[in-house]
């Protein structure tokens, strides 16, 4: 029971990473900066439209203003002639009025009579768009000239001396007008746009400066999970640091509880042990099959308890964030122990004396021991050691020259308590602590055929220190 929740205590931590990546929804700062995107374009459209109507709608009035002060002098210079016809008394003093086609145009129209126009209009004449009198100042666009948009203002009279109600008209091309409109447009528009723009990268800069504590949050993670530090120390803004409180809360929490579940699983291990070896003692004293019987199996049960053991070990040392061990000491150290207990077998190895792994020396000279042992007890009496870097991790390949493993059965002899030599001592179980151990630390162990021995190579790899 024991052995189950801790395999899925186990499982339950190595799939943590991947279900928190299935859930990622995306980043939070592309997240922040296309909101403040949306935002400020929203805001510079609104507001360069408005700005737009208010600029233009400026220059516009103050175009009308100037027409409208040369209607009114013209209605001040206008008086009826002795015929009844509307005539000026003064000429209106710019000279555009009096060249043909110069785009500013004026014209009488009442009683019946032929327009009396400005030289400037020539041959044609100014028509509204439909009859009606207009008793105050009436503006409007006309396109009644193919060639020439107008801006036309008109204002219905009736003059002292008449009965009649003369419209007066001003006209000028909408050309100048345009012109001034669009040269506030070509600034507006693009001024808007860089605007717009230095408020995103702005956005952008406060986003990625803002979310940089973190990024060192998860660097301190990063260092953690590789041993590096224990805990998040580094100094964080105030809206953070309760987090990263809580977090190192936690850590300690589940430290606290990790060492009180190893100190159980030891304890109950070396209760268990004692009794097993007084068994053990006592069946080898006896050669009935009943002796023989309890003999092998409280020796399976001895195994069972240093496998777990070993896992609890392992699970509990495992949050040491300096564990660092040399693996050429560690294979050296146990070549010897394992060369008096085979000598007749070669123990030899090769590779960077240099090289640590990311682990307990204890647990590391046990999982080399096992490999050691099993190579030495099933190979043909010549094992061989390499250790080498392979990227972040150090590989331990333990070669031997016995009669290997074939692919299918490579797979299963690692499962606890599997053997395929019934006919030497064992419980089968030395490859599934090296793979359980070398799991919690994050390593692996794969086998595979030895090409210069002939026999089996196991191949463990160990985070690198």
């Amino acid at each position: 029971m024991a052995e189950a929740d801790a395999a899925t205590a186990i499982a339950t931590e190595a799939a943590k990473p991947a279900a928190l990546t299935s859930r990622i929804t995306g980043s939070l700062a592309r997240r922040m900066i296309a909101i403040a995107t949306i935002w400020i374009s929203v805001l510079l459209i609104g507001g360069g439209f408005a700005l737009d109507r208010v600029l233009t709608g400026a220059i516009t009035r103050n175009f009308d203003s100037s027409l409208e002060y040369v209607l009114i002098a013209m209605i001040r210079s206008s008086e009826i002639g002795p015929d009844g016809e509307v005539r000026l008394i003064e000429p209106l003093g710019d000279q555009r009025f009096l060249e043909p086609y110069s785009g500013l145009y004026w014209q009488i129209s009442g009683g019946g009579q032929e327009p009396y126009r400005s030289r400037s209009l020539w041959e044609r004449t100014l028509k509204p768009p439909k009859e009606h009198i207009d008793t105050a100042l009436h503006i409007y666009n006309s396109n009644q000239f193919p060639d020439e948009e107008l801006r036309v203002l008109e204002r219905n009279v009736i003059l002292p001396g008449s009965k009649t109600s003369w419209r007066f008209q001003i006209a000028q091309s909408r050309e100048a007008l345009d012109l001034q409109n669009g040269a506030v447009r070509a600034t507006l528009i693009p001024s808007l746009a860089l605007l717009g723009l230095g408020l995103i990268i702005l956005a952008a800069l406060q986003t990625f400066y803002g979310l940089l504590p973190l990024r060192h949050i998860r660097r301190a993670i990063a260092a953690m999970r590789g041993g590096q530090n224990r805990r998040v120390t580094a100094p964080l803004p105030l809206e953070v640091q309760p987090m990263v409180d809580e977090l190192n809360a936690l850590l300690a929490h589940n430290e606290k509880q990790a060492e009180e579940a190893r100190l159980h699983a030891g304890n109950l291990a070396h209760a268990l042990k004692t009794p097993l070896t007084v068994l053990v003692n006592s069946a080898a004293g006896s050669d009935t099959p009943l002796a023989e019987t309890v003999r092998r199996e409280a020796e399976t049960m001895q195994r069972q308890v240093e496998h777990h053991l070993a896992r609890a070990r392992a699970v509990g040392r495992r949050g040491a964030a300096q564990a660092r061990a040399n693996v050429r000491d560690s294979v050296d150290s146990v070549s010897r122990a394992v060369g008096l207990l085979y000598p007749d077998v070669r123990l030899d190895a090769a590779g960077d004396r240099t090289l640590v792994a990311r682990l307990e020396r204890q647990d590391l000279d046990e999982l080399i021991g096992n490999l050691l042992e099993n190579a030495a007890k099933y190979g043909g009496g010549s094992v061989f050691v390499t250790i080498q870097r392979d990227g972040g991790m150090v590989e331990v390949l333990v070669e031997d020259d016995g009669r290997g493993i074939s692919p299918a059965d490579r797979v299963r002899v690692i499962d606890r308590g599997v053997r395929l030599d019934s006919g030497k001592p064992g419980t089968g179980l030395g490859l599934a602590i090296v793979r359980d151990v070398a799991e919690i630390y994050g390593g692996s162990i794969a086998l595979e055929e030895s090409e210069d021995l002939g026999g089996l190579l196991v191949r463990l790899r160990l985070p690198a220190g």
